[in-house]
């Protein structure tokens, strides 16, 4: 595996990610936002946080699939979360543990939360964009 994931000492150690991550491969691939859309171009999850992680996480392990990759080659993680709250973390843990469920991966990664006012759709309440290194 071209990524290695670390908590080091001295750090909070947090269940949910990790602080970062070591890349030995020699292929950077740089996704763009993953967001809830199919393979059609058709809304998923409408209204439902849980189910647009999920779907936007699941891109994620298409979009690396296609290049020989998969989601266990993501070095780094940014979410971004249309009028972020804390309540709305278990909806968050909820999309990506289903997603994880479906790739067979363990989805825990280095990664940046960010709460934005809107994305570039009004229907979408999340995006996700990732690095993957690939051997």
């Amino acid at each position: 595996m071209a990524v290695t994931l670390v908590n080091p000492k001295g750090l909070p150690q947090p269940e949910v990610y990790r602080q970062l991550s070591i890349a030995t491969g020699s292929r950077l691939v740089f996704l763009a936002g993953q967001v809830a859309r199919d393979a059609d171009g058709r809304k998923v999850g409408e209204g439902d946080l849980a189910a647009q992680v999920e779907q936007a996480y699941l891109n994620i392990g298409t979009a690396l699939a296609e290049v020989g990759g998969s989601f266990d080659d993501v070095a780094k993680l940014t979410v971004y979360v249309v009028d972020w709250s804390p309540e709305k973390m278990p909806l968050l843990g909820e999309g990506v543990a289903r997603a994880a469920a479906k790739l067979g991966v363990d989805p825990v990664k280095p990664i940046t939360l960010l709460g934005v006012a809107a994305l570039g759709e009004p229907d979408l309440l999340v995006e996700v964009e990732a690095t993957a290194v690939l051997d």
